[in-house]
């Protein structure tokens, strides 16, 4: 089976888990420390501004915690976006306001944001739809002149900018994902960047049950009794670990490489692609745009969209779609802004194809064939 996603490891990241095993401290220690500091200068902020957590989802319910959100409270997010931030939104009372997306590239403009803020706007929570950037400048600015709070869901972006900017760094708040379907895997984890320092010191201790000092080694350089807890306000344990850091501190070095091979891959689709009767291939980067590459999506009748799935899954060539709108999911129902045409048509037409560094060019000529082959057998079908 030809993957839609696959993570790449080998025997740095075990040698890496190797000398945390052998340090006997498996926790939260030094080697997160650092990983926090290594993606902190890989987005060109301060060290202090990023935290380590055990997953995205975690992070993006601690952001709104953050925010204060709660009961009487819009976020605007767009419907094509992981049930992970329509859960964060919804858990704290506020309400999920879903927008609209382009259906070429699956993001929303700060045209499709701003018909959909309201009154109750309280913050938006903007997706980088398969690490491609999208219009996050114009929204940043939108935001700042509405003086709304701005959330990046990086989790695709973790290479992503914008004229030399990182994604995730033009809000208040970002999260990055690092499951192990991502482009940079730790197993689980996330990484959460703060804006503001004084949010950011906030972030650390509810991410570690609201301590202001926790007790053991490093409390008792500061205290003769390091065994004291001071619970400033209540949290809970998000934090990551050393074992899952330093498999981030290899991952996060090999990072370039992995993206300049989906970077080709990428490219390769759309010259095997290009002229497809039937195909849509996605739309070029704006100028000043880089990508991390983490889906290549097709567009096809919607006609045949799910039977040319079906097909190539026959032929070993495993598709998806990301993410299924949440506005129609049946816990967030009815709780739309309006009409979301664009929405409706990516998510009837829109086709995810295998897109990892593990792909030899074999791989990505069999699917573009295979495709190419499904296409044409079902489109005589339903001409027929």
């Amino acid at each position: 089976m030809i993957n839609v996603f696959q993570p790449s490891l080998g025997d740095e990241e075990l040698a890496a888990v190797s000398e945390v095993f052998t340090s006997n401290w498996l926790g939260h220690g030094p080697r997160t420390k650092a990983f926090e500091a290594e993606f902190a200068d890989h987005l060109g902020v301060p060290p202090e501004h990023v935290l380590f957590v055990n997953s995205a989802t975690a992070g993006l319910f601690l952001a709104m915690e953050l925010l204060g959100l709660g009961p009487g409270d819009d976020v605007v997010l767009p419907s094509m976006s992981f049930v992970a931030a329509g859960n964060a939104i919804g858990a704290t009372g506020a309400r999920p306001v879903f927008c609209d997306v382009d259906p070429r590239t699956l993001n929303p403009t700060a045209a499709d944001v701003e018909r959909a803020l309201t009154p109750a706007t309280k913050a938006v929570l903007l997706l980088h739809y398969g690490g491609y950037p999208g219009d996050v400048a114009a929204v940043a600015r939108l935001c700042e002149e509405r003086g709304i709070r701005l959330i990046e869901d990086a989790a695709c972006a973790v290479a992503s900018s914008v004229d030399g900017r990182k994604c995730g760094t033009f809000g208040d708040l970002a999260m990055w994902s690092f499951d192990s379907m991502k482009v940079l895997v730790t197993g689980d984890g996330g990484m959460l960047y703060a804006r503001d320092a004084d949010v950011a010191r906030r972030a650390r201790r509810l991410a570690y049950h609201g301590l202001e000092q926790s007790s053991g080694f490093a409390a008792a350089k500061v205290s003769h009794r390091w065994w004291e807890l001071n619970v400033k306000e209540f949290g809970r344990r998000v934090i990551g670990n050393d074992v899952t850091a330093a498999i981030g501190s290899v991952q996060l070095r090999r990072l370039p490489g992995f993206v300049e091979r989906r970077r080709e891959i990428a490219g390769a689709y759309d010259r095997l692609l290009a002229g497809a009767e039937g195909i849509v291939t996605p739309p070029p980067l704006p100028a000043g745009h880089t990508s991390s590459y983490y889906f290549y999506w097709v567009r096809l009748d919607a006609a045949i969209r799910d039977q040319v799935a079906a097909d190539l899954l026959e032929r070993g060539v495993y598709t998806t779609l990301r993410y299924p709108p949440l506005h129609k999911v049946p816990a967030y129902g009815g709780r739309t802004s309006g009409d979301l045409p664009g929405t409706d048509e990516a998510s009837d037409t829109t086709l995810l194809l295998p897109l990892h560094q593990g792909l030899d060019d074999a791989d990505v000529r069999t699917v573009a064939d295979e495709l190419r082959r499904a296409v044409e057998r079902r489109s005589g079908r339903a001409a027929a």
